[in-house]
């Protein structure tokens, strides 16, 4: 299983509330079969409005695996593939004011953790990204603190989804597959499942 106890990477200012699903991936692009190519598509309404100056288009924010946002982010919609597409950008981890609660939950099974803020601190964040783009952040779901240069502040994230990062346990498969023998030798023992080998 693949724990997350703390995620590095450049970070990537995108300001303003409320910015829902329907911005994140605009729905033409739900059609797809697999989720492959999203991250290319992410925000694409936007980015095209913006003709590249929109964040995800900025070229010092290019590798950047920390997104920090504002308030009420991911809200509308349930898709999936809106952090999805995130994710398949190169974005690791959020950190925001808010986040909508069936997007923190889709990124929660992804792995992506979503971490809060207060709104002081989004800010600063997005103002100290913007100066110095290519000073790495870091989360430590241990301590708690989101850290860049001499600058740290404490990030919030509820006691449950924390254990499961640093557990390993959001992976559901990772849970399957590391159960795998149990998994056997429970279904020896039923006999809905072994019915054809004892009639045999």
């Amino acid at each position: 299983m693949s724990q997350v106890k703390t995620v590095q990477g450049r970070g990537l200012p995108l300001k303003g509330d409320d910015i829902d699903t329907d911005r994140i991936i605009p729905a033409r692009f739900l059609k797809c079969v697999t989720f492959d190519g999203l991250g290319e598509q992410v925000f694409a309404d936007d980015r095209a409005q913006l003709a590249g100056q929109h964040a995800f288009d900025q070229p010092p924010y290019q590798e950047a695996e920390i997104l920090v946002v504002n308030r009420n982010f991911g809200c509308g919609s349930s898709r999936e593939h809106a952090p999805q597409a995130i994710a398949r950008w190169g974005i690791k981890a959020l950190i925001g004011e808010s986040f909508a609660e069936i997007f923190f939950g889709n990124c929660l099974a992804m792995g992506v953790p979503c971490v809060t803020v207060t709104s002081e601190v989004a800010q600063q964040l997005q103002a100290a990204i913007a100066e110095q783009p290519q000073t790495p952040l870091a989360i430590d779901l241990d301590t708690m603190t989101v850290t860049m240069g001499n600058f740290s502040a404490p990030v919030t994230l509820a006691d449950g989804p924390r254990q499961m990062f640093t557990q390993g346990t959001w992976d559901a498969t990772g849970q399957l597959v590391s159960q795998g023998e149990a998994i056997k030798a429970t279904a020896a023992k039923l006999p809905y499942v072994n019915w054809q080998r004892q009639s045999a």
